[in-house]
């Protein structure tokens, strides 16, 4: 080999060494069309994942919002869009109704089991709030309604199951797992079935100095074995996946640590039509909330082995995301047409709607919210109507007339969750005023696999700015920033919808337990002093840029 030769070896080799450990840490040119993680930049936790033919349904969790239990398909992983939701109203009492003093805030239902067997679709939740178990069915995902079954009591992380034999469980529980026998028709816990401990510490794999117990219980069967996935948190380290399998359902289980990377975990598993298999985990990603990732997974030695080299990629061998609108989140000019939705499936109500008060047919165009009670701060406010924001960045902008306010009243647009924020008007007597608030609710909510209705205290309004308003139409907007976790909000007003100014301080956004949710723009009018005054809301327009004035 001559000298030249030697020499373009020398600089190649290294360049090809690196390019093939970059491609397999998943790492690929800033120009390929392929998907990156998070799949989902916005809050969709808990999710469980199936896959019919070639189509993916995904289930999610909304807790106290209406309807809830959000259904989602998707053909590559990647790109999901809304279906359905499994109900309606989880329930009827205070806590749900935001009623006499109480709330649901991180509470009404939590972590989904969604399954299909024998032609149907089953989808499974629990609820504190309600004290009970839900399996929901349906024989055709994208076009019946879902039917409900509930039973006592409230199985915490729920898995639901299908074995080959035609018996159902359900395995739940947190740090120590329970396995339990459900009756044919899935009304209940079978009597006399198996229902015992069958993981007595799912957590040990993760070590011994927990401060999470293994919980978020997803089962799964695989060439004839069991699998279970896992979260766990290991007190100064960060949530972790945690595995398990067993040749019994019974067990014995044997486990190991699944995956210990950037606090991505709590998910389970899912094979592409092409015989590639994911894992699909979620992250703690501040105050947008718990943000879907798909890690890699591969089987060694009977065990599904996550990530490259043990790390959660970037980049994946998947089709690119098109974006979150308007698949999660979309714009919505509260125009209808005979035999259209009254709202679009990215809108849910923030705890049961009270719909004697709201309409988009008493002036068609506009969403109207009448208020029908005296209440006194926005987290008692009913018929809040909420979209998710989204990362890494968004703006939300809506158009009001306030021209049915009455004294007392407050409407506007808000960013919601325990640390709030509010761009809005209030009316006080015969004047009218652009309002800036900034809030916060008490520290109180349940822990995890704790949850209790709770009380609902008067949280603490900070009024940061005010400016006057002479006339009947006011424009706001909140600019969301969470790049990099900034997790900075700014609001503005205009007079006329093309000149903007901004209102009050940045908002510190910040995810707080109570809540256990992403922020969310929240549309609201609530009375102060009397009950009747109404705000019509002309339009709701969202998008992936921070809008701000030149």
């Amino acid at each position: 080999m001559n000298g030249i030769c030697r020499a373009v070896l020398k600089q190649i080799v290294p360049l090809l060494t690196a390019f093939i450990i970059v491609g397999s840490l998943g790492i690929l040119p800033a120009n390929a069309q392929n998907a990156r993680n998070p799949i989902i930049h916005a809050d969709v936790p808990d999710v469980s994942m199936i896959r019919v033919g070639d189509t993916c349904y995904m289930s999610s969790t909304t807790m106290h919002m209406s309807p809830g239990l959000p259904i989602m398909k998707s053909k590559d992983l990647v790109n999901w869009e809304l279906l359905n939701y499994a109900y309606d109203r989880l329930g009827e009492n205070d806590a749900l109704n935001l009623e006499n003093g109480r709330s649901a805030y991180g509470q009404g239902s939590w972590a989904s089991s969604l399954r299909y067997h024998d032609g149907v679709y089953y989808v499974s939740t629990f609820s504190s709030t309600t004290g009970k178990t839900y399996i929901f069915s349906t024989p055709d995902i994208e076009n019946e309604p879902w039917q409900e079954n509930s039973f006592e009591p409230s199985l915490h992380d729920s898995s639901l199951f299908f074995d080959n034999d035609g018996k159902v469980y359900m395995l739940w529980g947190a740090g120590s797992l329970r396995l339990v026998e459900l009756k044919e028709d899935l009304t209940g816990i079978k009597e006399g079935g198996i229902n015992e401990v069958v993981i007595q510490n799912a957590s040990a794999p993760a070590g011994e100095n927990i401060m999470l117990g293994a919980e978020g219980s997803q089962l799964f069967k695989h060439n004839g074995r069991y699998y279970l996935f896992n979260i766990t948190w290991p007190r100064g380290g960060m949530r972790t996946v945690v595995l398990h399998r067993a040749d019994k359902i019974t067990g014995p289980w044997e486990g190991r640590l699944g995956l210990q990377d950037q606090g991505v975990a709590q998910g389970g598993m899912i094979e592409t039509p092409d015989g590639d298999w994911y894992a699909y985990l979620f992250q703690d990603h501040g105050a947008v909330g718990r943000i879907p990732y798909l890690v890699p997974l591969k089987w060694e030695d009977g065990w599904p082995v996550l990530g490259v080299y043990g790390k959660v990629p970037v980049d994946l061998k998947l089709p690119a995301s098109k974006g979150l609108i308007p698949g999660i989140v979309d714009s919505d000019e509260f125009e209808r047409t005979k035999g259209e939705r009254a709202l679009p499936l990215v809108w849910q109500w923030n705890h049961n709607p009270d719909n004697e008060h709201w309409s988009l047919t008493e002036r068609p165009g506009y969403l109207r919210i009448t208020t029908g009670r005296i209440v006194h701060n926005i987290m008692s406010a009913r018929n809040m109507l909420t979209q998710r924001t989204i990362g890494p960045k968004c703006t939300g902008t809506t158009s009001v007339d306030v021209s049915g306010l009455q004294d007392g009243d407050f409407t506007g647009l808000c960013l919601l969750q325990q640390n709030y924020g509010v761009v809005g008007v209030k009316r006080d007597g015969d004047s009218k005023q652009i309002v800036m608030v900034k809030g916060s609710a008490p520290r109180r909510g349940p822990r995890r696999g704790r949850r209790q209705e709770s009380n609902h205290a008067s949280p603490t309004d900070a009024v940061v700015e005010t400016v006057p308003l002479e006339q009947e139409t006011v424009y706001v907007r909140a600019v969301c920033d969470f790049r990099d976790r900034t997790d900075k909000a700014q609001f503005y007003y205009s007079l006329d919808g093309e000149s903007w100014t901004a209102i009050g301080d940045e908002l510190e956004m910040r995810y707080t337990l109570p809540h256990f949710m992403g922020y969310r723009f929240g549309l609201f009018n609530y009375a102060t002093t009397e009950a009747g005054g109404r705000a019509d809301f002309d339009y709701f327009r969202i998008t992936d840029e921070m809008l701000r004035p030149n």
